[in-house]
């Protein structure tokens, strides 16, 4: 099995999310808005804004994954994502990260 590490996962995400800026023409200061989401949560996001980029993610691996994330676009965590475990995940339905930047309503 091809296991990938965390912060792998993170360096793919992080990627993609410069990837879709630069193609979709983000200007200097339109940021993305990086969330944990459920399968319908997903859904609305992205019928409602565009771009979007998300991806699904282990329990296990989740908290830590958009710990990363979130540090690396310099985006503070609130305090409850700072407590969030992977049973607290679970049993919520978190099951995606996904970024979308609020000014960018779908047409």
């Amino acid at each position: 099995m091809n296991t990938k590490t965390i912060e792998y996962q993170a360096r793919e995400y992080l990627f993609d999310l410069n990837n879709a800026a630069n193609e979709n023409g983000f200007k200097a200061d339109e940021h993305w808005k990086v969330s944990l989401a459920t399968a319908a949560e997903k859904a609305a996001i992205e019928r409602s804004y565009y771009p979007t980029i998300s991806t699904k993610v282990v329990p296990e691996v989740l908290p830590e994954l958009f710990r990363i994330v979130k540090a690396t676009l310099s985006q503070g965590l609130d305090n409850l994502e700072k407590i969030m475990d992977a049973n607290t995940l679970a049993k919520n339905q978190l099951q995606y990260v996904i970024a979308y930047n609020p000014n960018r309503l779908r047409r």
